[in-house]
């Protein structure tokens, strides 16, 4: 027999919860049952249910409370959620779809439209996590001597972008790509693997082919890291890594997205202004299946521009300094280069950090872009 889907159902009326009970253990679903925030947050994260459906006017922690929560932890964050509520205003919809809120089901409800709504929303995740297991069993027929051509300024004329990249070995463990998302889009992704082997290659051509399916206008920045990192769970060998980080800019918007999994901080230089660092927090891709990825927007104006590398360009293992105890310093480096071509600023980054001393045993890249 087939294992039955799980349901929490979260409403501070006991009526309401006997109701949807009712309803869905006729159909099979094994349904879980809380009145009031804390309680569903601990059940969410202990019992892991397929979908929950969440009352939004509730005393203490409201719906919206409870999701926002939901949503930050990893353990929570990819379960789908359904609003019930006796509020149809517009507004209030569009904030609970904001905070992550799948579909809404109105009281009073109709016993057909819970089942129905149910049965879509877990047809959908179905598929989802079918997606995962399908791009995974994919990768996994890619020859491990693939190893992608990494892009070029003048392949992406729009994108705004120059780099240097030198990796130590010809399996480098460092790469990075530009994904033309939309015509108003671009995305910016850096990463560092661990290791400099021929398996390196292989999660070269990996990453690469998940970025292409994944960053698309339909995911967030974080959703298609969220993506990425399920797969590469699913395929990359035990103790392989990567930190990365991956920047999203809307040209039309002009809003910047980064999103951080284990890497070191991004630095921002806006317009005639210092460059400062934007530390976010977050796990590295490909080793837990619950990891949790921090995100920053930004507003940006034309000409501010944003600087990426991985941790060779700031730690020595033969000096033992660490990229957290290299990060010191660095931001003076980055002096006056808002006055110069963006094409000559990786070059001249590298011999100002450098200064004609050996570079370190590690791959290094450093991705300059410009809004």
């Amino acid at each position: 027999m087939a294992d039955a889907y799980s349901i929490l159902v979260v409403d501070d009326n006991q009526l309401n919860l006997k109701l949807i009970k009712k309803v869905l253990t006729k159909e099979g679903y094994i349904t879980l049952l809380a009145d009031n925030g804390p309680d569903a947050r601990r059940i969410a994260a202990q019992e892991h249910p397929d979908l929950i459906l969440l009352d939004i006017e509730m005393p203490g922690e409201d719906g919206f409370e409870v999701i926002k929560k939901l949503k930050n932890d990893a353990a929570t964050v990819t379960i789908p959620v359904l609003f019930l509520t006796g509020m149809s205003e517009v507004d209030v919809k569009l904030k609970g779809f904001e905070l992550g809120a799948v579909d809404y089901i109105l009281k009073p409800f109709h016993s057909q439209e819970v089942l129905a709504r149910v049965r879509i929303h877990l047809k959908l995740s179905i598929a989802t996590n079918s997606l995962v297991q399908d791009q995974a069993r994919k990768l996994r027929q890619v020859s491990r001597a693939q190893n992608a051509m990494l892009p070029k300024p003048e392949d992406f004329p729009d994108a705004g972008f120059s780099v240097f990249y030198r990796p130590l070995e010809e399996a480098g463990g460092d790469l990075y790509d530009i994904l033309n998302i939309s015509n108003q889009i671009t995305g910016y992704f850096l990463a560092d693997s661990s290791g400099h082997d021929i398996e390196t290659s292989y999660t070269t051509a990996s990453v690469k082919a998940l970025l292409a399916q994944n960053c698309t206008p339909v995911y967030s920045p974080r959703e298609s890291m969220k993506m990425i990192n399920d797969v590469l769970v699913e395929i990359l060998p035990r103790e392989k890594y990567l930190t990365a980080c991956y920047l999203h800019l809307n040209r039309g918007t002009r809003i910047m997205t980064l999103v951080n999994a284990g890497h070191p901080p991004v630095v921002y230089m806006p317009k005639g202004k210092k460059p400062f660092f934007i530390k976010i927090q977050g796990d590295i891709l490909g080793m837990f299946s619950d990891a949790s990825f921090g995100m920053k927007r930004i507003a940006v104006n034309q000409g501010d521009r944003f600087f990426v590398y991985s941790d060779g360009m700031v730690e020595s293992k033969e000096k033992k300094i660490s990229w957290v105890t290299g990060l010191q310093g660095l931001l003076s480096m980055f002096e006056g280069v808002d006055k110069i071509d963006l094409a000559d600023v990786p070059n001249i980054l590298i011999s100002r950090l450098f200064n004609g001393d050996p570079m370190p045993e590690d791959d290094i890249v450093l991705l300059c872009i410009e809004v």
